[in-house]
């Protein structure tokens, strides 16, 4: 569909901050648009806009469960902890149930690995590096030992935030997202801001990842048609 067809309110909408948190729809829409090559990203906006008019089902999360179980959890890799996530996104697009207990059980071990993905560790090793290395400077050390010390403090530094990074998010994010799969509430998952979510997935997989997202965005809204 040629891009000039579509209102151009809509192609703006993704590259302007909505007064009111949108529904979940508009959240990962626009962090996707926003996470793809410019050459692309108003291209595949039209497409999401002529598949909305379709009338997709967005008032469930039967979208999400499909679109993590088809696209992101397989993007993430075969381990047994995503297949154990993708399952029960799988039953949960087929009507099936789960408690928040079982979600936070399977969940937790997924966000653990994302956000411990996402996590940038070169800048944060550059920067203790760099911080480490000049206070031994100033402390006598030579310059090469003050290297060999900049360089020890950050390998142990960037592995240990990584993992309080992705502790942390894992704690804070596993229970409100087990709640709103288990409830089914839209408004529920949109509070858990499922865009940071996605920036957190593009991070880790790198930027060949987005538009294996994306399309798999679309394709998760297109089995939802009526």
């Amino acid at each position: 569909m040629p891009v000039a067809t579509v209102p151009e309110d809509f192609l703006a909408a993704p590259r302007t901050p909505a007064p009111a948190p949108p529904a979940w729809p508009g959240r990962l829409a626009t962090a996707l648009h926003e996470e793809l090559p410019t050459d692309t990203r108003d291209d595949w906006a039209a497409r999401l806009h002529t598949l909305l008019g379709a009338g997709p089902d967005t008032g469930t999360l039967r979208a999400v469960h499909i679109w993590h179980a088809d696209t992101v959890l397989p993007l993430l890799g075969e381990d047994p902890v995503f297949a154990a996530l993708g399952a029960l996104h799988r039953d949960a697009a087929q009507g099936g149930t789960a408690d928040q207990c079982a979600w936070r059980t399977a969940l937790t071990p997924v966000l653990l690995h994302l956000y411990d993905a996402a996590y940038d560790r070169t800048s944060a090793y550059a920067e203790a590096h760099t911080g480490a290395r000049d206070h031994a400077l100033a402390n006598g050390l030579s310059a090469t030992e003050a290297d060999t010390y900049g360089h020890e403090y950050a390998w142990l530094s960037s592995d240990a935030n990584a993992s309080a990074c992705a502790e942390a998010h894992a704690e804070a994010l596993g229970p409100a997202l087990a709640r709103a799969y288990a409830s089914g509430g839209c408004e529920a998952y949109a509070d858990t801001f499922p865009e940071a979510q996605l920036r957190a997935v593009a991070r880790g997989l790198g930027a060949g990842s987005v538009m294996r997202l994306a399309e798999g965005f679309l394709s998760a809204l297109e089995a939802c048609r009526p």
